[in-house]
């Protein structure tokens, strides 16, 4: 079977941050009624190798809760924040723009118990790419990413591409963290 390209998308169902009417099974608002924890937004801008932006590009996010547990069932703790799935997804807008509004996720546990510092993963599904490619949103204002395992296994002068910088402003915090596909600022992927 030949391989194709993951994107460019049909919105409909992907993305459809109520463009569409029916109910959104996920978008790119996490917060639920009876979440806790602070409110943030993520956002920022996804490129590609020439420096030019993504209108079609679609992110995935996946993250713990404030806690720190995660909407699964193989996470048996409990879990007060019944309907926050930690699930979001949004299509990139014609100034290849994103955002997501969600809360900050808690530390979790590697596999070997060792604390993670707070982050997300985030999936990039793209035009021209076959396979769709991993990263992690980190904070600037945590202290547990200097001991981060994940965080140190990056190089040290390629781990900024990975670290949400905090906007100053009122309200719930902005994180701002731009996507560099290729090119001299590419951003830090992972194999999974």
């Amino acid at each position: 079977m030949p391989s194709q390209t993951v994107g460019p998308y049909f919105k409909y169902g992907l993305t459809p941050g109520g463009d569409y009417e029916w109910n959104d099974a996920f978008n790119n608002n996490l917060v639920t009624s009876d979440t806790s924890g602070e409110r943030i937004r993520v956002e920022g801008k996804v490129y590609d190798g020439d420096g030019a932006v993504i209108p079609d590009c679609m992110l995935e996010i996946w993250q713990a809760d404030a806690q720190g547990r995660f909407s699964d069932p193989q996470d048996t703790r409990a879990q007060p924040n019944s309907s926050f799935k930690g699930f979001g997804r949004v299509g990139t807008d014609k100034s290849g723009g994103y955002a997501f509004d969600t809360i900050k996720p808690g530390q979790v546990a590697d596999p070997d118990g060792k604390p993670q510092a707070p982050h997300i993963v985030l999936a990039v599904f793209a035009r021209g790419m076959l396979l769709h490619l991993y990263t992690r949103i980190y904070f600037d204002d945590e202290a547990g990413n200097a001991s981060d395992p994940v965080l140190a296994l990056v190089p040290a002068d390629r781990r900024a591409t990975l670290i949400a910088k905090r906007k100053a402003g009122s309200g719930n915090a902005v994180y701002a963290l731009d996507i560099y596909l290729q090119g001299d600022d590419e951003t830090v992927f992972f194999e999974v």
